[in-house]
């Protein structure tokens, strides 16, 4: 892989190359992405997402959304860092092309302000959810009448494949959805292959998938115009990452170990004096003693904590990035950027201590028993209704129900596997609120004032 063909400027529907050197820097086009995910209904609607506590109300309690803007600040810093450095040892690229060390934060900001723009409501068991009303529920009846990588979509949902077509997907009059810069979709990208074949490898790229067989196309258009290294047999489709994605990676990684770990002290579920002990091996070398001692609030102490952490891991995983650079552009780096940071033992400490303390709790645990309930009776309710509209046989209650869809979601779909994919869609851009709000109406427990 070669970073000039990787920064690419291209967007769908394009015909002619983009150049950045022909870029107005007031409006560049890695930046305009950003500005098309901060402003699109999709993210708008992580405000009322599950980060750690589902349906909190807790002011202080992250969301999807708070989770996702703080992404995408560790996500410029590491572009710009890395960014410096590859113009540096590569001077063609700012020389000839035009390329800033800044168009890397951008990008990189921009994949991470969106990387969880494809998550169902209440985290990451609304993914569950809806893989189980397929694998084990009342969607199972549809088995058979899909091929085996379209069936996999669905019983194994994943929220980054749903995100790519949050970001790509057409609908009438809106071709290329966001119409996002193929670096940036690049950056996105975490795990670049299909839900088949699912074998366990080595390999970070295959932990995962991240496109659903109605994107297949776009996909790897996308991943072939960029150079990305095919690494799957003939038949299959699957990619080694977009250098970039290691960053986005590493963002959301520092952050969701940081992060989930204060909102977890500040609901109480972490002491303190675990926290400053856990914390504080992150932070040793550059802990300001004196400044520290001056801090009379837990939240300050913390705060104050937080920050030296996530600077100190940004400032690592820079450093095996660069380390690694070539044999990353060479497809030979299967590890994430965290996998190889010389605090990989204090942040395991972090992450095993909060999924005992924070992830277990009674609260989550209760509320996202609620959301499978949720989840599932919303999927099977429409899901039944727009197929039975398909075959001209909907009730006057499926009708009815079809009347909740938002108008943008009335499209024609002709194929089963479309249909449900389209249906699974709508209940996944659901806010946590919308979704209950909408069970309780159908189940016929919310209050209706009939006059």
């Amino acid at each position: 892989m070669n970073w000039e063909q990787l920064l690419s400027l291209k967007k769908q529907g394009d015909t002619s190359k983009r150049l950045r050197i022909e870029q107005d820097d007031t409006r560049l086009g890695f930046e305009v992405d950003y500005d098309r995910i901060i402003f699109s209904s999709a993210f708008r609607s992580l405000q009322d997402k599950t980060q750690v506590i589902p349906l909190s109300k807790t002011d202080f309690v992250h969301t999807r959304l708070t989770h996702s803007l703080e992404v995408s600040v560790v996500g410029r810093s590491l572009g710009r860092l890395v960014g410096k450095k590859i113009i540096e040892k590569y001077p063609y690229l700012k020389e000839v092309h035009g390329y800033h060390m800044n168009d890397f934060g951008a990008i990189v900001a921009a994949a991470s302000l969106a990387h969880d723009i494809g998550n169902p409501p209440f985290g990451h068991s609304g993914e569950k959810a809806i893989g189980e009303y397929f694998s084990s529920g009342k969607g199972l009846r549809y088995k058979d009448k899909l091929t085996a990588k379209q069936w996999q979509d669905l019983i194994d949902f994943e929220g980054n494949a749903n995100g790519f077509s949050v970001l790509t997907g057409s609908r009438p009059g809106i071709e290329g959805g966001l119409r996002i810069s193929y670096a940036t979709l690049g950056a996105f990208m975490k795990y670049p292959k299909e839900s088949l074949p699912k074998k366990p490898t080595n390999n970070i790229a295959d932990k995962k998938y991240g496109f659903f067989q109605a994107d297949k196309v776009f996909f790897q258009e996308v991943a072939e115009d960029m150079g990305l290294i095919s690494n799957k047999e003939e038949g299959d489709i699957g990619f080694e990452r977009h250098p970039l994605a290691y960053l986005v990676e590493a963002a959301d990684d520092i952050c969701y170990t940081i992060i989930d770990f204060e909102d977890g002290i500040n609901l109480g579920l972490v002491s303190e004096d675990y926290a400053l002990e856990y914390l504080i091996k992150l932070v040793k070398d550059n802990i300001g003693v004196d400044k520290y001692n001056l801090l009379e609030t837990k939240e300050d102490r913390i705060s104050y904590l937080r920050a030296l952490a996530i600077g100190a891991l940004i400032n690592d995983a820079v450093e095996v990035f660069i380390e690694n650079e070539e044999e990353i552009l060479a497809g030979n780096f299967p590890f994430a950027l965290t996998d190889k940071s010389k605090y990989k033992a204090q942040m395991n400490d972090i992450i095993k201590l909060s999924i005992d303390k924070i992830y277990q709790s009674r609260e989550v645990i209760e509320k996202e028993i609620v959301g499978y309930q949720i989840i599932q009776t919303l999927l099977d309710k429409f899901i039944t209704a727009f197929n039975n509209k398909y075959e001209g046989t909907a009730s006057n209650y499926d009708k009815l129900i079809l009347k909740m869809l938002p108008e943008k979601h009335h499209l024609e779909k002709g194929n089963l596997y479309e249909r449900l994919l389209h249906i699974c869609h709508y209940v996944s851009l659901l806010t946590d609120g919308n979704a209950l709000e909408l069970y309780e109406m159908i189940n016929g427990r919310k209050k209706v004032n009939p006059f």
